[in-house]
């Protein structure tokens, strides 16, 4: 590690295609890491798009007592709990508005609203749920590019993905980033404290601003292009060597 470089005291760890390997799992390396790294006094935070159902299980899995942040930012939970310390919903009419558009390039879709996620249907009244994220999951990159061009029409929207052939959509100003943000007041820590891993466009923002920008070997080239270090795959405990590379762990 850099003499000059802070000392890192938080590392946020996306899930899909960094904390978890290609079998959705975390490999015994990684989680004997994250157990280190708790010992040496360095907090370990998951920072993902999924809802809370489906990271706290892993976030209890590895005995985190920590904040977990969900939903791209739209959600920060703190955990063990959980206990809601933020939330950021999305407009309804932009929700109806995506949703038409999912009918008109018959696109499969899914949206999380604070009671569930719903996939492959939506309620009646669309209106009656607090919405926090919807996706677009596509075959054809035209089709992809076609729904980005109707989307940048609208204010209000962040645009993100967390697969090449996916498009996320949360409130404008919700990512990572300004969730780690939140959370760091409430720790009283500084940005350049630290370390931000992740594979996908939903993390660019977190790792451009994080002391420690990581991109996975797995990551989307732009998202390498933000990286400070590229680190191993998620099938190759890459978590691990970026912890070595900046000293978390020996």
């Amino acid at each position: 590690m850099d003499d000059k470089m802070t000392e890192i005291k938080l590392a946020v760890l996306d899930m899909d295609g960094t904390l978890l390997n290609s079998q959705d799992h975390v490999t015994d390396k990684t989680r004997s890491a994250i157990h280190e790294a708790s010992r040496k006094g360095v907090d370990v935070m998951i920072a993902t798009g999924r809802s809370l159902p489906a990271a706290q299980d892993h976030a209890k899995a590895l005995g985190l007592n920590e904040y977990i942040i969900t939903g791209n930012g739209s959600e920060i939970w703190l955990f063990p709990g959980p206990e809601l310390v933020d939330r950021r919903p999305l407009n309804t009419d932009l929700v109806e508005m995506m949703w038409e558009l999912k009918h008109t390039y018959k696109a499969r879709h899914w949206a999380a609203s604070t009671s569930k996620v719903w996939k492959r249907e939506m309620p009646d009244n669309i209106a009656s749920e607090e919405w926090l994220k919807f996706g677009y999951d596509l075959d054809d990159y035209q089709v992809r590019e076609a729904i980005l061009q109707e989307l940048s029409r609208y204010d209000g929207l962040e645009i993100s993905n967390s697969h090449p052939l996916n498009i996320e959509v949360n409130a404008s100003g919700v990512h990572k980033a300004n969730a780690i943000e939140h959370v760091l007041k409430r720790k009283k820590l500084d940005i350049a404290q630290v370390m931000a891993c992740g594979d996908s466009l939903n993390d660019i923002k977190m790792i451009q601003r994080a002391g420690a920008g990581v991109a996975m070997g797995n990551a989307q080239d732009e998202v390498k292009e933000h990286a400070d270090f590229v680190t191993g795959t998620n099938d190759e405990d890459g978590i691990v060597q970026a912890f070595k590379q900046y000293g978390v762990i020996s």
